[in-house]
């Protein structure tokens, strides 16, 4: 039967080879604490469940102080020249996008088709969300290997040019990893919970459309405060969604909870917290305002909450 294991081997691979080359990278002058940053998350993904509790906490502090004082710095990387750059992109137009495109086709196929699969007549994953992380895996490796074939690099090219990106977004790129982990703890300590009762109190119950604002509302509200829909939903959905509005009311509970996500992601385009989705780019751009990414798609956000709050009144009570 295969695990979640395996799928935290190869991105504790993936982290390893980061921390490989970036003490390589003679260039970057933090070398050493950038690779010491990826190491130990290569090492947490290879081996945290076999360490002592109290080692993964060490770890996991130095993660924090290694980021929080600028351990973390990008260095030189092994790139083509920009006349280089332009004649690929002439050559290979939207073909570019290709192997973008085959990540999420082959994770839908994977995750739709492998739950099908047996082994001695047992399944052959443990768990459903076994079966999306490995598709979604093994999704990226044929993308990754495409996208070699159309471009006629070396994996170890695109290994290269991710770390150019990692080095630049730094801690940000695990925001949502942390944040989705956060937002478990908050449903574990009954955040959701005291969320229940605080929207019995502030709105008459019995009325759908309220509640139905309520959790879209708070889906948001929330995101922008976490900077993440994923930290939002187990808090939201465990106190609003599921008691007030599929137990008492009846709603179609896999619409409401797609429909919510949609009402936590208007939230993220709202919020500085969403660094790596809206702090991050304006780095990567060089732009002026470091806000700007917000300033130019917040009004679009307000106005996808309220259609979702249309659509989630529309649709979940049919």
């Amino acid at each position: 039967m295969i695990s979640m294991i395996a799928v935290y081997w190869l991105l504790g691979t993936y982290f390893a080879a980061l921390a490989w080359r970036g003490l390589r990278d003679t260039g970057n002058p933090r070398r050493r604490t950038t690779a010491l940053f990826w190491a130990l998350l290569a090492l947490l993904l290879f081996a945290a469940d076999r360490m002592p509790v109290r080692t993964v906490g060490i770890c996991v502090i130095a993660l924090v102080l290694l980021a929080g004082f600028g351990g973390l710095r990008t260095g030189r990387y092994r790139e083509t020249s920009a006349e280089d750059k332009r004649g690929e992109a002439r050559r290979l137009n939207n073909r570019l996008f290709w192997p973008a495109l085959l990540i999420p086709a082959i994770t839908l196929i994977g995750t739709l088709g492998l739950k099908h699969v047996e082994w001695n007549g047992k399944p052959l994953f443990d768990s459903a969300n076994t079966i999306t992380l490995t598709s979604l895996a093994i999704a990226c490796l044929i993308a990754l290997a495409a996208a070699c074939r159309l471009t006629r690099q070396s994996p170890w090219s695109a290994i290269e040019q991710s770390r150019r990106l990692v080095d630049a977004i730094g801690w940000a790129a695990l925001l949502p990893l942390l944040l989705a982990t956060l937002g478990s703890v908050f449903d574990a300590a009954g955040v959701g919970q005291a969320v229940a009762g605080l929207v019995r109190t502030a709105i008459p119950v019995d009325n759908a459309f309220l509640v139905v604002v309520a959790y879209a509302l708070g889906m948001a509200a929330f995101t922008i405060i976490m900077g993440n829909a994923f930290a939002a939903f187990p808090v939201m959905t465990a106190g609003i969604a599921l008691p007030l509005l599929v137990q008492l009311h009846g709603a179609d509970a896999a619409s409401l909870a797609a429909i919510g996500m949609l009402c936590g992601y208007c939230g993220t385009l709202m919020t500085p917290m969403a660094a790596n989705y809206n702090l991050v780019p304006a780095v990567l751009l060089e732009l002026k305002d470091p806000h700007g990414v917000i300033r130019a798609q917040w009004r679009t956000g307000a106005l996808l909450l309220i259609c979702n709050i249309v659509l989630m009144h529309v649709i979940v009570f049919r």
